[in-house]
């Protein structure tokens, strides 16, 4: 019976073969490099003598590390910021964690602390989950409504921010309204929030469902439009 190396052995040769498919053994190949990596990294857990239950938790403190995330959890604290902005002229200090990149703090001038943590949520479509992107102004709304505190131990998943975006008309570019739909926290809740908004001079104006109905209309319109120009040329 084979050992578990010389079955993950067996595994990555197999994988490298399909990999590599007709080029020579000599050229470098990235995806074969990346099997290599993953076999040495196994072998490695299985020379150190885990078992079936500590090599699960190594895995999971592995893979915190190559996403960035801390072992333990931050506390605000001097030595774990570094200055991004010091505020000058009466603005908005911002300082970005040591710790874990990702990891912003905002001191305002009247004393106030914000923190967000870049990587705490991220924005899809409710018709295309595939796409997603993280937006400053949906981000700001989404910390309003959780608030990150300290000391702070990130989630191994982030929260997703279910989003829609209509264009009313193209001189807008890409969109011109948005709507905030609902949120999946990380420990499965999904939390309704249905707000809308419009583009303003500065920024995004909330405005009610019915005006955001009447909008979703005229992006069907403008869609209408141009889909029959299209065909038409």
């Amino acid at each position: 019976m084979m050992s578990m190396t010389e079955w993950a052995k067996r595994e990555v040769e197999i994988a490298s073969k399909r990999e590599r498919g007709d080029k020579p053994e000599s050229e470098w190949d990235y995806g074969c490099a990346c099997y290599d990596s993953a076999l040495k990294a196994f072998e490695s857990l299985c020379g150190d003598g885990h078992s079936g239950f500590s090599i699960g938790i190594t895995k999971g403190i592995l893979n915190r590390l190559i996403e960035g995330k801390p072992l333990t959890p931050i506390e605000d604290t001097e030595d774990v910021w570094n200055v991004c902005s010091r505020g000058e002229n009466g603005g908005v200090a911002t300082y970005q964690c040591k710790r874990m990149s990702s990891l912003f703090k905002d001191v305002y001038p009247d004393g106030t602390v914000k923190y967000h943590d870049n990587d705490r949520y991220y924005c899809t479509k409710w018709d295309d989950p595939n796409l997603c992107w993280h937006n400053g102004f949906i981000g700001r709304i989404y910390n309003e409504m959780f608030p990150l505190t300290m000391p702070y131990m990130p989630s191994n998943k982030s929260d997703v921010i279910v989003c829609d975006e209509l264009l009313t008309d193209r001189k807008n570019g890409d969109f011109d309204t948005l709507a905030v739909l609902s949120i999946q926290r990380s420990n499965g809740e999904k939390v309704e929030v249905n707000r809308y908004f419009k583009e303003g001079e500065k920024s995004f104006i909330e405005i009610s469902p019915e005006e955001y109905e009447e909008r979703k209309k005229m992006h069907e319109k403008r869609q209408e439009q141009e889909a029959k120009a299209q065909d038409e040329n």
